[in-house]
């Protein structure tokens, strides 16, 4: 290739042809390459040669080839004999993985299409749920119910072409073999099946030139077959039985074979046009209407199978929206006799009503979803108010147990002093000096105490700004409370405040909102503690106040090793947690116990949020099995 020939090569390579060795030489230098001709171009340019000099190469390249499959031809038969004792074996193996391999295609298959177990009966009972097409796109088919073999065992399906009644049919035979093939089916669960040992479908037109066929004749070859061989064990689709032939005849033999049907006790389903079977449904007992929805404004069906209501055909108003003339339409309708017009027009009437009773259910769970939406809210909010309540008697409390605790002591101390004082001289002098500082105290704390009227802070209400249930304060009396009913048309109307219910002016309230109460909760409760912290030397007789270990020991007293936080927000909850851990820590508590819940697991976050930048708690965890699970949370705190 690289000596004296290359001038006579098209291209310099070596390629194979039946497995030899050759160079594309062209086709003008034929004689010049002395070789054997294996192969030419399609354009006759180009000859593929194998030198003479590497053909005895290529021949002993050949024998080798051949000697190597013999030797593992030779291989394959020594390894065949060893493992030909373990033909039964293997051969169970092949089947296992056979099966095996099938059930994990089914499972994929049912992954794919969504799809569930269905339950399944021998009493010929279908009841399938938001049953879809297994052959249509997901995001394309239209679930559809069916119910067959309960109430009914006969359905007939009516409606405008195009408008899905073949579909129904072939979903309920698809999935009725697709069940009984061990297959999930695509629809939601519980959706019953009934095993038959036969499914007869008369589906499509099979008309043949060949066996001499019409449309009509290959139907009714099905339906003579059916008629032999169906039981009560077998489920029969029909698609547009009766059709291909004359209506009026056609309607009468779909009549009459599927009373002998019906009359067996065969699961029946069929599709028509024919009103005469709408009419037979709504005549015979067992035997049930239904529809494929078909939207006349929009001229486009909808797939919704509704069962217990005829469908139209809907021709004149698919026609008119099509461009067919007035005139040849009103020519159409005049063709018509009145009785089956009053049909039609009967069939029109029930669809709106079902429409409209359709746009009523909707409204009504729209309205039921907003109210217990609103209920709860209530409920929510009510909680709340509650629970800030319940705060603020809590802290009221805590703060009168530490007044009467320091008038204990100061009553202690006065009569300690008058013991001491005696009959000294100036005594009298010294006592009424003190009784006098204590009145003045007193009078300070009377002021504080009285209820004032509270200054507004927004624009008076009307009438319509207030309901009950909302939250007001009573500004003549400072006091919140809770609207109980609406304004008269003078303006007056009743709100509660606690057990109280009183007759107030509109304009002698104000809207507060859960902010407002939740903002004065926590001013009530920095004061309170300020308070009970807080002791004048006029007042109780000291210098200086109380000291730690009155506080420690007023704590001690009060402290709990628990705090239940169910039903607070995350800042309430943190509020109360504070307060606590910090009594506790005053007591010498080394463990105390969180009650969170489990709920959301929005407030257990924030609680363990919270006690991570805790400067007195050592260490937390949730609590164990049998003492509150996930729902309370074990906090030791330090103890220098």
């Amino acid at each position: 290739m690289n000596g004296s020939l290359r001038t006579y090569l098209q291209d310099a390579v070596i390629t194979m042809r039946d497995g030899r060795y050759c160079l594309p030489v062209k086709s003008e230098y034929r004689s010049a390459v002395p070789g054997m001709i294996h192969d030419q171009s399609s354009t006759g340019s180009t000859l593929f040669i194998e030198p003479l000099a590497i053909v005895k190469l290529n021949n002993d390249i050949r024998a080798l080839e051949i000697k190597e499959a013999r030797e593992i031809e030779r291989i394959l038969a020594e390894l065949s004999e060893e493992t030909a004792v373990y033909t039964g074996q293997i051969r169970l193996d092949l089947e296992t993985l056979a099966e095996l391999d099938f059930i994990f295609a089914r499972a994929a298959l049912a992954a794919d299409m969504n799809a569930t177990k269905p339950v399944f009966n021998t009493d010929g009972r279908i009841a399938l749920r938001k049953a879809r097409h297994p052959l249509i796109p997901k995001d394309q088919v239209v679930p559809i119910d069916i119910q067959l073999g309960d109430s009914f065992d006969l359905l007939i399906v009516t409606g405008p072409n195009t408008g899905g009644k073949t579909v129904s049919l072939k979903t309920i035979g698809l999935l009725t073999l697709m069940g009984q093939a061990g297959l999930h089916i695509p629809a939601l669960d519980r959706s019953e099946l009934s095993v038959f040992k036969e499914v007869y479908a008369d589906i499509g037109d099979e008309q043949s030139i060949e066996q001499s066929l019409s449309t009509f004749s290959s139907h009714m070859t099905n339906t003579v077959s059916f008629i032999e061989k169906a039981d009560r064990d077998s489920l029969v689709l029909f698609d547009e039985l009766g059709a291909g032939t004359d209506p009026t005849e056609g309607a009468a033999l779909a009549i009459a074979i599927l009373s002998y049907l019906h009359d067996q006790g065969i699961r029946t389903m069929a599709t028509t046009h024919y009103s005469e079977l709408k009419l037979y449904a709504l005549q015979t007992e067992g035997v049930e209407n239904a529809s494929c929805e078909f939207d006349v404004s929009t001229l486009k069906p909808t797939y919704r199978l509704m069962i217990g209501v005829p469908g139209k055909s809907n021709a004149f108003a698919i026609s008119k929206r099509l461009g067919l003339p007035d005139y040849i339409i009103d020519l159409a309708r005049a063709q018509i006799d009145e009785q089956d017009a009053s049909f039609e027009d009967v069939l029109s009437s029930l669809e709106a009503r079902r429409l409209e009773l359709e746009r009523q259910q909707e409204e009504l769970a729209r309205n039921r979803a907003e109210a217990a939406a609103a209920e709860k809210n209530w409920k929510d909010r009510q909680a709340r108010l509650n629970a800030a309540r319940d705060r603020v008697i809590r802290e009221a409390n805590e703060e009168a147990r530490a007044i009467l605790q320091n008038a204990k002591e100061y009553a202690d101390q006065t009569i300690r002093d008058v013991r001491k004082l005696g009959n000294r001289a100036g005594a009298a002098g010294e006592l009424e000096k003190r009784r006098t500082a204590l009145r003045n105290e007193m009078r300070k704390h009377e002021d504080a105490l009285a209820a004032k009227p509270a200054q507004r802070t927004s624009k008076k209400l009307r009438p319509g700004d207030v309901k009950p249930g909302d939250s007001v304060k009573v500004l003549s009396m400072n006091l919140k409370g809770i609207v109980a009913s609406t304004p008269d048309s003078k303006g007056y109307l009743f709100v509660r405040m606690g057990i109280m219910r009183s007759k107030v002016h509109i304009d002698d309230l104000e809207l507060i909102t859960e902010a407002d109460i939740f903002t004065e909760g926590q001013a009530a409760s920095n004061k309170s503690a300020g308070t009970a912290r807080k002791q004048t030397p006029g007042a109780f007789g000291k210098k200086g106040g109380s000291s730690a270990s009155n506080i420690r020991m007023d704590k001690s007293r009060t402290a709990g090793m628990e705090i239940n936080l169910l039903g607070k927000t995350v800042d309430e909850a943190v509020a109360a947690l504070d307060k606590f851990i910090d009594d506790a820590y005053l007591a010498h508590i080394t463990t105390v116990r969180i009650i969170h819940g489990k709920g959301t697991g929005r407030l257990r976050e924030g609680v363990h949020q919270y006690l991570r930048s805790h400067r007195l708690v050592k260490n937390f965890k949730l609590a164990e099995f049998g003492e509150g699970d996930a729902g309370v949370t074990i906090a030791n705190l330090r103890e220098d």
